[in-house]
């Protein structure tokens, strides 16, 4: 009988061991309990989430700061805008982008020498890189930004941070008043001539509003010579026919303008695709040749 009533317990280890679970059950009970209260917690924000995303306003307020601005350009990009058609290649004797072997005997006459050959042209290179829109200060850069590709280690004039615009987003499907209001006035100028005149004269102005938007919406070739062409172009570089003449444009025109305007998106020889400026569009590159192509008949 006595062994019946007595403990499982029989030395000081299984008493140890007893001791230890009874603290140790409790608090991985608490802790299991706490993780599943925080889990469900933690799910909490993405229904707020989806909750806010179905009330927010349709129309929000952006403040954008424009880049590239005529004036504010920096080397980098006028290189990828002008430069890049001649100086990547290393066209017509320009000194390759990143050669420094290239690069010495220019980095060796001076940085004031460089910019000068730049601002005024030099040995065949237009002045500007064929671009008058350029400021001074926006060559400055890009003669610096090369050169220092090449080892050197100029400044380049600082840029000044354009102002920052502000632009709100409209809704959907919404109608700005600057859409609608032409489209109104087109139907009542239709309806009803000018007062005092007869309906032909009223008609004809209509048709001449209505035809001002299509033509404002062709590229302008003489735009894209000038950027991008000209650089090229407009001294006969690498092969290229010279801008007006004749004689070197009539060949390639007998062609015809598929052909023409083939080379001139893809490439050929040494002109690179869209005259070495991949952000021009296929309509303003055809614009391009098509204003070269006038000149020279």
């Amino acid at each position: 009988m006595a062994e019946e009533h007595s403990s499982f317990i029989k030395s000081w280890q299984q008493l140890l061991v007893v001791v230890v679970l009874a603290f140790l059950i409790p608090i991985i009970g608490i802790a299991l309990i706490t993780q599943l209260v925080t889990g469900q917690r933690q799910e909490q924000p993405s229904e707020d989430t989806g909750a806010l995303n179905r009330i927010k306003p349709v129309g929000e307020v952006v403040i954008a700061q424009g880049g590239g601005a005529t004036g504010q350009r920096t080397g980098e990009q006028v290189f990828g805008e002008v430069c890049k058609t001649c100086h990547e290649a290393g066209l017509a004797g320009a000194p390759k982008f990143g050669d420094k072997a290239a690069w010495a005997h220019v980095i060796a006459e001076g940085e004031k020498v460089a910019l000068d050959h730049a601002l005024h042209g030099f040995k065949g290179m237009p002045a500007k890189g064929g671009n008058p829109d350029l400021t001074d200060d926006e060559v400055h850069r890009a003669v610096v930004y090369m050169a220092n590709n090449g080892g050197a280690n100029w400044k380049a004039p600082a840029v000044t941070a354009p102002a920052a615009t502000a632009t709100a987003a409209a809704p959907a499907g919404a109608a700005t008043p600057a859409t609608a209001a032409p489209a109104s006035t087109s139907a009542v100028a239709t309806a009803a001539p000018n007062p005092g005149t007869s309906g032909a004269p009223g008609a004809t102005t209509v048709a001449s509003a209505a035809a001002a938007p299509a033509a404002a919406g062709k590229p302008d070739g003489k735009k894209v010579f000038e950027g991008t062409c000209m650089v090229c172009h407009g001294q006969g570089i690498a092969g290229a026919p010279k801008f007006g003449d004749k004689a070197a444009w009539a060949p390639r025109i007998k062609q015809g303008m598929d052909a023409l305007y083939n080379s001139a998106l893809h490439g050929k020889n040494a002109m690179p695709p869209k005259g070495g400026n991949p952000a021009l569009s296929d309509a303003e590159v055809k614009a391009g040749v098509d204003y070269m192509v006038a000149a020279a008949k």
